[in-house]
Formats: structure tokens, sequence, C-alpha cells
């Protein structure tokens, strides 16, 4: 019998967020934003690190930049029954500070701190995928030490270290009516009558996870001048391995399946995805800079999510899942228009792919191909620069249409129980503003 206390644990640290797939957040500094982030091959300011470090060479003196971005997400499923369910719409506000130094003509360093992962998912608590989950939240933090060197006038290169620390929790409901009767089975030996029968179905088991860990990876960046008017920028991501450690909790459990479902810790390594982007930039004005780029991330590291519990729950101390997630390709074009010596104007596009493939698409993750259209302004006064940038995500409707659903219900019939089942749409609204100051 499989376990089901982590079944879906860490499907919920993958809780849609904003112009990415899976749960990547880009959300790192508003002048990139405004430009839907096609801001690999041109400077924004010192949260450049983020986009390019290489790009920290042309980030004159010292600087500090610090931002956030407030992001409501509005999600609904169109059910195959005819009814429609409203997922618990929420702000989230990932946040950053960078800071930049250029020690000399050759030589730039920077320091970053930002939320690379994370965002949230959440439904009401009687929705029909109640059991797939009901709540996923995550939140984490990377560090960024990073140098970057001009090699020749044209070539700049740069490296780092992440020290990324992730912390999660998952919400969802267990089916204790077949929880109930899979351990009377369990327990005569597949017969049945050692528990006394119910008069009817029990109240669903609330199931709560909470776990944290760090990992470590590393960043490159290159920049090429071709001329005065073209740059050809790259940037690298390495994928970061994590060990969560954390304890499910189990309440409104009936006192005759309480050793069935014991608060329990338990581990699981995630994998989080490598990325990659490349840009060029073209300046056929001194105002104006348009860029076009395309970013990778390697999705297909999470194939399976295999979760080592300390206690037995149904007999079971591990699980493997099933994810089967893809690599995808996203790509954007961007524009930053200098109006005058005090404000410039920013626009852009990005078009994303999904990394869930439809056997495995549940509603904590309802991620689909994805449009982002952003504007945004900045605005200098002496050593102060002011970035606001609005974006609005469309999200093509993505049809859940897969066997995933109750996994106890299906263990005790034999057949699949599919719940949720439908047409999922989502539609995210992204307000970001930067306050950067040069020393």
């Amino acid at each position: 019998m499989k376990s089901i206390i982590l079944l879906n644990m860490f499907v919920a640290i993958f809780a849609g967020s904003a112009f990415a797939s899976g749960f990547a957040v880009f959300t790192q500094g508003a002048a990139g934003l405004g430009q839907a982030n096609a801001v690999v091959a041109h400077p924004t300011g010192p949260s450049s690190l983020y986009f390019n470090p290489a790009l920290l060479n042309d980030v004159a003196g010292q600087q500090v930049e610090f931002g956030t971005t407030g992001i409501y997400a509005d999600r609904n499923v169109k059910l195959d029954s005819g009814e429609t369910e409203e997922g618990r719409a929420a702000w989230n506000f990932p946040s950053n500070a960078y800071y930049s130094s250029q020690l000399n003509d050759r030589l730039s360093i920077g320091f970053g701190l930002f939320f690379p992962f994370g965002l949230s998912t959440e439904w009401d608590e009687t929705y029909s995928g109640r059991y797939l989950g009901t709540y996923g939240d995550i939140v984490s933090l990377n560090l960024n030490p990073v140098i970057s060197y001009r090699m020749t006038d044209k070539l700049s290169v740069a490296g780092g270290f992440s020290f990324l620390y992730l912390d999660a929790t998952l919400k969802k409901k267990i089916n204790q009516t077949a929880a109930y009767t899979l351990t009377d089975l369990q327990l005569s030996g597949g017969v049945g009558g050692v528990l006394p029968a119910l008069g009817g179905p029990l109240k669903d088991i609330d199931q709560r996870f909470a776990g944290d860990g760090w990992g470590y990876g590393f960043n490159l960046g290159m920049l090429y001048k071709l001329n005065e008017q073209i740059s050809f920028g790259a940037t690298y991501r390495s994928h970061i391995d994590v060990t969560v450690d954390g304890r499910a909790s189990f309440s409104e459990v009936s006192p005759l399946l309480t050793t069935a479902f014991t608060d329990t810790n338990g581990q699981a390594d995630i994998r989080l995805p490598a990325q990659a982007s490349a840009g060029i930039a073209f300046a056929p004005y001194a105002d104006l800079i348009i860029e076009a780029g395309m970013r990778w991330e390697d999705w297909s590291s999470t194939k399976e999510l295999k979760v080592a519990l300390d206690s037995a729950v149904l007999g079971q101390t591990a699980d493997i899942t099933p994810r089967d997630w893809k690599a995808t390709w996203s790509y954007n074009l961007g524009g930053h228009y200098q109006v005058s010596e005090s404000l410039a104007l920013n626009a852009g596009y990005l078009f994303g792919e999904a990394a869930v493939p439809d056997s495995t698409f549940e509603p904590l993750v309802p991620d689909s191909d994805a449009h982002l259209f952003t504007v945004g302004l900045e605005w200098q006064l002496g050593a102060w620069t002011l970035s606001g940038a609005f974006g609005y995500e469309f999200h093509d409707s993505h049809r859940k249409n897969n066997a995933l659903g109750d996994p106890l219900a299906t263990m005790l019939t034999g057949t699949p129980t599919e719940t949720a089942n439908g047409s999922y749409e989502t539609d995210i609204y992204l307000t970001g503003l930067s306050l950067g100051y040069r020393f």
C-alpha cells in the first residue's frame, strides 16, 4: 500500500508564479520587469547582478537598489460537471536588494539578495481537488556574491556563488472514510470487519507539512559589445540541490486511526533547475535600446520526487511520485526609451512555455503557456533612481484530464478516482517598484 502522507508534499513547492514556468520567480527589479526581462545585454543598475552579472562593469561607481513586486493571481477552474470553482486570490511580495561597486576600469563586485523561487496557490478546503492539495506556499532566499572583470573593451565576464534557503508549507485533505476502510482491510488481512462499521462518512483529515533546507550553486555571465550599437549577453545559473527536512502533522483524526496517522518527520531531495538566458541589444539611436532574448529552464530534472518518512504511515516509510516535467523555453522583447535626462519609458512582451505535462497537471500547479505584457518608467533625481512597472500575465487555458485525484479511494477501488478535472485559467497582475541610490 502506498504512503499518502507526503504523496503531494512537494507538489506544493511547485506553486505557479510570475512569467516563469514551474515555480521560478523572475520579478527581480522594476526596470527589468518593465522590459519583460529583456535586459541580459544592457544594464538596469545594480539589479543587473541578477539578469547578467557581467553588466556590472557598466554600472558606474558604488550603488544600491531595493525593490519589491506585488503579485496578484486570479485562478479558476471550469469543472467537467459544469461548476466553476475559484482559487483564493492573494497578494505576494517577492523582494530584492542589490549592491554594486566599480573598483576600477576592469573590476567590479556585487552582492544580491533575492527570492528566485516561490509564491503560493490556495483553494477552498471543500473544493473538489482537496485531496490533491488545498494550500501550497514556498519562500526562498538566495545570497549571491559576484565578481565581474572587463577582459577587453569589448568582452566582460563574471561569476558568483549562490547560497539558497528554502522554506515550504503544504496543506491538503485526506479521505478519512477511505483510510478507515483500508486500515480495516489491512488489519484483517483483506477480509474486513475488525473495526466497527461506520454509520456514515467521516470528516476529512487535515494534513499539514512544513519544512526547510539549504542548497548551493553558482552563476556565470558574459557580455560582448560588437560595436557602440550592438551588444550580446548570456548568463547561466546552475541547478541547486536542496534537502528539505520537515514535519507532517494531522488533525481531525478518528481515535481508531491515530496509530495510522501519527505526526512524523520527513525528508526529500529537490533539484532546483538550471537556467540560461541570452539577449541581443540594439541601440539604433542614442536614446533608444531594443533587446530580444530567450531563456531556457531545465525543469526536466523534475522527473520524480522521492520522500523518506521517519515513521510509517499505513505501513509505508517512502514514496515516489512521478512528475515528468519538461525543459522549457521563453522568448522576450523589450525596449527602453530615454525621454529626457531624468525620465525613461520601458515596455516589453514575453512568451513562456509550461513545464507541467497533461499527465501530471493538477490544481496546486496550474502551469500553462503564458503571455506577459509590461510597461514601466524610470525617474532619476540626482543620486536617486525610482523605477516602477506594471505587468499583466495571461495564461492559456490548461485542461486537467488525468487520473490524479483521491489516492486512497483509488487504492480502495483499484481504479483511478480522478477529481477536479476541467479547464484551468489564470490571470496574474504585477506591480513592481525599485529605489536605487548612487554614492
